[in-house]
């Protein structure tokens, strides 16, 4: 049975070849063009960076052999002895480990509560005033824009060593981040419930309660366990300024060169965060596949 593109006339199959052909021109003009850019911006980046090849090269090795200068001597025939000694301050690192986890905890919660309020000010259908949206969305981008190091810099200078600094850190740029996630969320959102709340008569704050939030609940839960996930790995970080956690730790064992304390902190760190990025993960497949089966 002959097709369809067979019994067209000749001089069409030509011009729709003609065009193909055409398309396929612009296409690939438009990946040079690309692909150009992209050359042309890395160079330029390389420039600005000062990055020199030679001395990277030369001082490459570097970089792996700090590694193998921190791996712990260890010996079948004295391995417990070993890791004891190794592990020697186990109990304190515990301690500090326990600490960046409540430090990236209430951190999380308090910036989560607070993007859970301020999304719903940055949602373009839900409110009409573009001020409001305006001022929301702007007020998360600085929130998320600068680093969290430097917030916990900020409050150090303010209130001192400690946790307080870390939690504060943590707080204001996870309500960047999730205020903005959530926003998109709330903004892809079934209209259909909102617009009946309304037409019932029900205020601003009813209609997110009833129309809103049962459609985007299960999506904040798993953006704000995934935030969680980061926090943990950025609280690690804030003792570096005096912020608390085991950060204070790793720091002081990399400026005095305790090689062995150093690679014992950090297998403690990669162990907590695989743990709990395996148990977080878990909890936003069921969550997300909870919402997809609906």
């Amino acid at each position: 049975m002959p097709s369809a593109v067979s019994e067209l006339p000749e001089a069409q199959l030509r011009g729709l070849a003609a065009d193909y052909r055409a398309a396929v021109a612009v296409k690939r003009r438009r990946t040079a063009l690309g692909l150009a850019i992209l050359l042309a911006a890395t160079v330029a980046a390389a420039w600005m960076g000062e990055v020199d090849l030679t001395k990277f090269a030369q001082n490459f090795w570097r970089f792996p052999s700090y590694f193998v200068a921190i791996t712990p001597q260890l010996s079948l025939a004295t391995l417990w002895h070993d890791l004891a000694e190794w592990m020697w301050g186990i109990k304190r690192w515990g301690g500090l480990l326990l600490d960046t986890l409540l430090i990236a905890y209430v951190g999380t919660l308090l910036g989560a509560v607070a993007g859970f309020v301020l999304c719903f000010l940055a949602s373009a259908n839900l409110v009409r005033s573009r001020t409001i949206v305006f001022i929301a969305r702007r007020f998360l981008e600085f929130c998320r824009t600068v680093p969290e190091i430097v917030f916990a810099l900020v409050f150090v200078l303010a209130f001192g060593l400690g946790p307080l600094p870390g939690v504060l850190a943590i707080a204001i740029h996870t309500t960047g981040a999730l205020g903005k996630l959530f926003a998109e969320v709330v903004e892809n959102i079934d209209q259909n419930p909102v617009e009946g709340v309304v037409a019932s008569g029900g205020s601003w704050v009813e209609m997110v309660r009833y129309a809103v939030v049962p459609q985007v609940v299960s999506n904040f839960v798993s953006y704000a366990l995934l935030r969680f996930e980061i926090n943990v790995r950025g609280a690690a970080v804030m003792g570096f300024v005096g912020a608390g956690g085991i950060g204070q730790d790793l720091i002081e064992a990399v400026r005095k060169f305790y090689y062995s304390d150093v690679s014992a902190i950090l297998v403690l760190i990669i162990i907590t965060v695989m743990a709990i990025d395996y148990i977080t993960e878990g909890v936003r497949r069921r969550l997300i596949g909870r919402e997809a089966s609906r």
